[in-house]
């Protein structure tokens, strides 16, 4: 999964200041056992999810809770052996340039009016060469790159604006960056005496697109693309040992994530007079919609629909929606205000109510529009939704074609019952927020903390016991640290 580089401001409430460790019940003495598995060289291949990125950055202590290096420690008990990642050696890793140099991963802070924000720890350190053993390594887990980089040579380089698939997160342990690919390594590491592997790949074929708002259709996959890729990425990991087993997880659904849920679509304030202004500066184009309603250019519930109103206090804003019948011929743009249908991203956090290059003295969604890379229209959400539905039967088919070897971990259906408030450990929830001591998601809004890879964690090892027979024992994720408190 993939996050934009960018500075990001949210007003949270409601934070709930306990302990973040909790005890948990005892349970009776087993013995761990593989069962009708091998899991003696076990290799992970992913994105940031196997890597273990988290708060926008990858630093030492989520890569070492990221749910390959958890689930790996419990293999360990049943005869699994080394599990070596790339070390990134960061105690805080690298969100962003700073005007004084890199910043290192988010932590929720507490401001003076006693808001709590996201904002970087304070200096990080831009991704260094992993200096250990290429050869050694077992966790293959690269953030932000889609199957498709994980198929081609260019991922590892060269660095340049004319390779957009270069990844300096893959070159910096890439065993011959510019000629190797990841999943040419991860086979490798697997054909070098791997006996179990995981593969949970294809999320950012559809996340990047809408983390972006659905603005650039570039980036999304095409259903045909995805299916060859997965089928040439997951084939070269079942041909590189015929004998090793695997797990394959899907893609969790997007609209959970606090990515699209922190910033309301309410989130303009205005006093009468500022709503006053403002509705003299819309009086034009709400007349001639009203023209256009009467000349039966759109219907009625489209002119209500497109009508821009402010009131004194919280507001919605106004916002681009390019699905809106076009009548750029009465010089009428495609807007209205936001509603409780449509999803924000992060960034509009801070870029709402904030001037642009081209609006150097406006107010983004009062002035002039919130662009379209800030939004998830409802067409849009259905168009990610579908997308992600379409690439999930796509794996569980290429899994069923080789039930033999690989079992689906469903860790979209697990992602649904967080957010329903149906899972927890001991007794203490945990859920589809960033707000510790029992959300589920890093402060980025977008990946899992070290509690929730727990979780996951323990998800995997149910298929596992059940697909192999084993005895695999589950993890205390009550044990495991999410999110930090504010500082």
């Amino acid at each position: 999964m993939k996050l934009r580089n960018q500075s990001i401001y949210i007003l949270l409430t409601g934070l709930l200041l306990g302990a973040c460790q909790y005890e948990f019940p005892e349970s009776p003495v087993q013995e761990p056992d593989a069962g009708n598995a091998d899991f003696s060289k076990y290799v992970a291949v992913g994105n940031s999810l196997t890597a273990g990125l988290m708060d926008g950055a990858l630093y030492n202590r989520a890569q070492q809770h990221s749910f390959a290096v958890i689930l790996a420690g419990q293999l360990e008990a049943a005869g699994g052996g080394a599990f070596n990642v790339p070390d990134i050696d960061s105690e805080n890793g690298f969100f962003s340039m700073g005007p004084n140099g890199p910043l290192g991963r988010l932590i929720l802070t507490t401001a003076p009016n006693g808001s709590i924000s996201p904002a970087p720890i304070g200096p990080g350190e831009i991704p260094a060469p992993y200096t250990g053993d290429k050869a050694s390594l077992n966790n293959f887990g690269v953030p932000g790159i889609t199957l498709g980089q994980a198929l081609t040579p260019m991922t590892g380089g060269p660095a340049s604006e004319q390779n957009p698939a270069y990844s300096p997160l893959y070159a910096r342990f890439a065993s011959a960056p510019g000629q190797s690919t990841i999943i040419g390594d991860a086979a490798a590491a697997l054909a070098d005496g791997g006996t179990f592997f995981s593969f949970w790949l294809g999320s950012n074929d559809v996340l990047g697109y809408a983390i972006d708002g659905a603005s650039n259709p570039n980036i999304l996959t095409s259903n045909e693309d995805f299916q060859a890729r997965l089928t040439a990425a997951l084939g070269t990991m079942l041909q590189a040992n015929t004998a090793a087993f695997g797990v394959v997880l899907n893609i969790p659904p997007f609209n959970h994530l606090p990515y699209f849920n922190l910033v309301p679509y309410n989130a303009v304030p205005l006093t009468q007079s500022e709503a006053d202004q403002a509705n003299q500066a819309y009086a034009l184009y709400n007349g001639g919609l009203q023209q256009a309603a009467l000349g039966g250019l759109i219907t009625e519930e489209e002119r209500q629909y497109r009508t821009i109103t402010f009131t004194a206090g919280a507001n919605a804003f106004v916002m681009e929606d390019e699905s809106l019948t076009d009548l750029s011929a009465l010089g009428l743009p495609p807007i209205r205000q936001s509603t409780a249908e449509d999803k924000t991203t992060l960034p509009l956090a801070q870029a709402l109510g904030a001037p642009s290059s081209e609006h150097p003295n406006g107010k983004r969604g009062v002035t002039f529009p919130v662009e379209d890379e800030f939004m998830l229209i409802p067409d849009e959400q259905a168009e990610v939704n579908a997308k992600i539905t379409s690439f999930n039967e796509m794996i569980a088919a290429t899994v069923d074609a080789n039930a033999e070897r690989l079992v689906l971990v469903d860790a979209a259906s697990f992602i649904e019952q967080v957010a329903a408030g149906q899972v927890n450990a001991g007794g203490v929830a945990l859920n589809a927020s960033i707000i510790p001591p029992n959300g589920g998601f890093s402060v980025d809004g977008v990946h899992p903390n070290g509690r929730a890879h727990a979780f996951l964690t323990n998800l995997v090892i149910d298929a596992i016991n059940a697909k192999w027979e084993a005895n695999i024992l589950k993890v205390n994720p009550n044990a495991y640290v999410g999110n930090d408190l504010p500082r």
